[in-house]
């Protein structure tokens, strides 16, 4: 698919309760690299295989959750397109200057019906590390960690997710993937900006604005074995997993940064093109749909949200 617009997520910006444990954790068992640290304590980070300043921003707060999910679009011009789309559903547009988060330029934001703020930018600063673009070897620093080569998506909670799954379709051109139809309505979609099987998910929740899990893509099924051995060796707190998803068909693990956080490491996924159908799961097989394997959901992985 020729990739216009949005192009895929950019940045998550996580509040963390204690900054030096959270570093450690996304860093050294993660395995992202810290870039810098802003004037207001703000810690950016990025993985070794991400061209862009960075992809993660932990900022230090009295709750856990997340602030901000933004995605990068492809020219300046753009941000333009889409505040005048986004005004004109009904959503009230802010304007964010280049610089407030270093190596970023400006950027658009606003909170869509389940809470949640969305941004797009079209620029971002390279940093270092990062890979060559010439003659480029399959990875220029040593993995380390878990080896998270990029943010992947994140799975959000909130009320309203039917409004969601609209503005996302019609604004944004995401294509909805994939789906959980209850007999009382919609549970879940898993929507996608390109040929990913998703690249943000939400998930019907009472109370607006929560952080169900950051995805951090791993190569593949054996690194995904690697990481458990990680979480084991370091006592990190895991949900479920290693297991499969049949949505999306992903393989992955859950678990637990320092301040209560569920992140998720996720390789494999089916490749999405615009002209095939959702995908749509029931009450029925949805255990399933979430985990293949176990073929039943976990309570904590339905209930534990920051």
């Amino acid at each position: 698919m020729a990739l216009t617009g949005v192009l895929r997520p950019s940045f998550s910006q996580i509040r963390v309760l204690d900054m030096p444990a959270s570093i450690e954790f996304y860093t050294k068992h993660i395995g992202f690299h810290q870039v810098t640290e802003g004037p207001d304590g703000r810690v950016y980070l990025k993985s070794a295989d991400e061209f862009d300043h960075h992809s993660i921003v932990l900022r230090r707060a009295d709750s856990a959750g997340i602030d901000i999910t933004a995605f990068k679009v492809l020219e300046d011009a753009d941000l333009d397109k889409f505040e005048k789309r986004i005004t004109d559903y009904g959503f009230k547009v802010d304007h964010v200057a280049a610089g407030e988060q270093p190596g970023t330029g400006r950027r658009i934001g606003w909170t869509i019906a389940s809470g949640h703020r969305i941004e797009l930018l079209a620029h971002s600063d390279p940093s270092d590390p990062r890979p060559k673009s010439h003659n480029p070897d399959v990875w220029e620093f040593d993995p380390h960690g878990m080896r998270a080569r990029r943010l992947d998506h994140s799975l959000l909670y909130g009320p309203e997710i039917e409004k969601n799954l609209d503005f996302f379709e019609k604004v944004l051109d995401f294509r909805c993937a994939e789906r959980v139809d209850m007999p009382d309505g919609l549970l879940a979609i898993w929507l996608t900006t390109g040929m990913k099987a998703h690249d943000i998910a939400f998930v019907k929740y009472p109370e607006p604005n929560k952080l169900h899990h950051v995805a951090f893509e791993l190569e593949n099924w054996n690194d995904v074995g690697h990481a458990a051995d990680i979480l084991t060796r370091y006592d990190i707190s895991v949900d479920i997993g290693p297991t499969r998803h049949g949505i999306t068909r992903g393989q992955t693990i859950y678990f637990f940064d320092p301040s209560g956080n569920r992140c998720e490491v996720f390789a494999g996924g089916y490749t999405y093109y615009p002209d095939i159908p959702t995908r749509t799961w029931d009450e029925t097989q949805v255990g399933k749909g979430i985990f293949y394997y176990e073929r039943k959901m976990n309570d904590a992985f339905l209930s534990v949200v920051s």
